[in-house]
C-alpha cells in the first residue's frame, strides 16, 4: 500500500507540474503582449501582434519635421493599436511605400571586387573557382486632461490625435475608445506628458476583414513644428523582444544620434548628399519603370526638390528595457560621405591564368635557366698557358 500510494503521488505531482507548464504556455500565447517601436502596438485582448521590422525617414529642415514610418507586423491579431508621442501638434497622413525604395536603391551598398594572391581553398587545384566574402502649438496648462485635436480616416488607419497632460486621463480615453493598453504604458508616458507632448492614437486594422495584421503596412507621414530633430524611442524600453531600427535622415548636413541611448553604438551605412534633380530621381523619371519613377517623386516632393544631405542609421537593441530617452539627432563635424562597400573576393589573374600560377612557373623558370648556365660554365675548355721555363745561372 505504501509503494503504491507513493506511486501515485508521483504521477499526481507529474500530471500537476505538466498543466502548470502548459498554462503558463497558454497563458503568454493569449496574453495582450505588445512590441514597441518608436511608439507603443497594442492588440486587442487574447492576441498578439510583434514588429519584426521599423524602417522610418526623418526630413528636417532647421524648423519642422517630417517622420514616414514604415512597420512590418506579425501575429494573430485582427486590429492593433499604435501610440507614438510628438512634440507639436502633427499632421497625419499616409506616407508612399516607394519612399523606401528609392532610398534603399541610393543608399545601397557598393559591390568592390577585391583579390588575393595565393589560391584558397575553392580555387584550382584545390576545388574549384574563386569565392565571394561578405564583405501647430502645444496644449496650454488650462486644457482638460485629455484634448482631441483631430480624427480622420487614412486608408486602413483610423487616426486620433490626441494633447494629454494627465498619463492616467490619457490610458483611460484610449481604453474607452478600444485601445486597450497596458497599466505600465501610462508611467512610460508620464515624462511625455510632463514636456506636454501630444500624441498620434492610431488604430491598425487589415483592408481585408477579420485577417491577422501581417506583412508591411501602410507607411504614415507625420509633419510637426519642432526646434531640434528628435525620434521618439523612449516607449520601445517596453518591448518584450530585441529591437532593430533602421533610420532615414534628411538635413541639411551629415547627422547622427546624440548617444546610445541604451543600445549597441548606432552605425551609419551611407552618408552623402543627394540632389533630387541629378541622382537619378526627378531628372530621369519619365523614363524610370512605375514603382522607380514613383519613388523618385517621393524623394523629390519630401526634400521640395533641393540637394539634401542624407544619413542612413542602424541600430541594434538587444536589451529594450535599457532605453533611457529619445534619439536626439544633431550635425556630425565633418559632412564626411560615406558607403558600405561589399567585397567580393577574387583570385588574381593575368590573362585568366592564375597571377600565382604565372609566379611559380616563372620562379622556376629562372631557376631551370640559372642551372643550365651553371652547368655550360663548368663544362667550358680552359684556355692554355704558356709553359713555365726555369733560367739556370751557370757558376764557375
Amino acid at each position: 500500500m505504501g509503494r503504491g500510494w507513493l506511486g501515485r503521488a508521483w504521477v499526481v505531482r507529474a500530471l500537476s507540474l505538466a498543466l502548470l507548464l502548459v498554462s503558463t504556455q497558454l497563458g503568454s500565447l493569449i496574453s495582450p503582449a505588445y512590441a514597441c517601436g518608436c511608439g507603443a502596438m497594442v492588440p486587442s485582448r487574447a492576441t498578439e501582434v510583434a514588429v519584426d521590422r521599423e524602417t522610418s525617414v526623418v526630413a528636417w529642415d532647421g524648423r519642422e519635421e517630417e517622420i514616414v514610418m514604415r512597420l512590418t507586423v506579425r501575429g494573430n491579431a485582427p486590429e492593433a493599436a499604435w501610440i507614438m508621442p510628438v512634440p507639436h501638434r502633427a499632421d497625419v497622413e499616409l506616407g508612399d511605400p516607394s519612399l523606401f525604395s528609392e532610398l534603399d536603391t541610393l543608399t545601397a551598398p557598393v559591390p568592390t571586387s577585391r583579390h588575393y594572391f595565393w589560391p584558397r581553398s575553392r580555387d584550382w587545384p584545390f576545388t574549384g573557382p574563386g569565392s565571394i566574402a561578405d564583405g501647430a502649438g502645444r496644449p496650454s496648462a488650462a486644457a482638460p486632461p485629455v484634448q482631441v485635436v483631430g480624427r480622420e480616416r487614412l486608408g486602413p488607419f483610423d487616426v486620433a490625435r490626441l494633447a494629454a497632460t494627465d498619463p492616467e486621463a490619457l490610458r483611460d480615453w484610449l481604453d474607452d475608445n478600444g485601445f486597450e493598453l497596458p497599466d505600465r504604458l501610462a508611467t512610460a508616458l508620464k515624462p511625455y506628458v510632463d514636456q506636454k507632448w501630444e500624441y498620434v492614437a492610431i488604430r491598425l486594422a487589415p483592408r481585408d476583414g477579420n485577417d491577422p495584421l501581417r506583412g508591411d503596412l501602410d507607411p504614415l507621414r507625420l509633419r510637426f513644428a519642432s526646434e531640434r530633430p528628435v525620434y521618439p524611442m523612449r516607449l520601445s524600453q517596453l518591448a518584450s523582444t530585441p529591437q532593430r531600427l533602421a533610420l532615414y535622415v534628411l538635413a541639411a548636413h551629415r547627422m547622427e544620434p546624440r548617444d546610445a541611448i541604451g543600445g549597441a553604438a548606432p552605425r551609419v551605412t551611407y552618408a552623402g548628399r543627394i540632389d533630387p534633380g541629378l541622382d537619378g530621381t526627378a531628372q530621369d523619371a519619365a523614363t524610370q519603370g512605375g514603382s522607380a519613377r514613383d519613388g523618385a517623386e517621393a524623394l523629390s516632393a519630401m526634400t521640395g526638390g533641393k540637394p539634401v544631405f542624407v544619413t542612413a542609421i542602424e541600430q541594434w537593441f538587444p536589451r529594450p528595457e535599457r532605453i533611457d530617452g529619445d534619439h536626439e539627432l544633431r550635425a556630425a563635424d565633418t559632412d564626411t560621405p560615406y558607403r558600405t562597400l561589399v567585397y567580393r573576393d577574387e583570385l588574381l589573374t593575368v590573362g585568366g591564368i592564375p597571377a600565382w600560377l604565372l609566379s611559380v612557373l616563372g620562379a622556376a623558370l629562372l631557376i631551370v635557366v640559372a642551372l643550365v648556365w651553371r652547368g655550360r660554365r663548368r663544362k667550358r675548355p680552359g684556355t692554355p698557358t704558356a709553359p713555365v721555363t726555369a733560367s739556370v745561372t751557370p757558376t764557375c
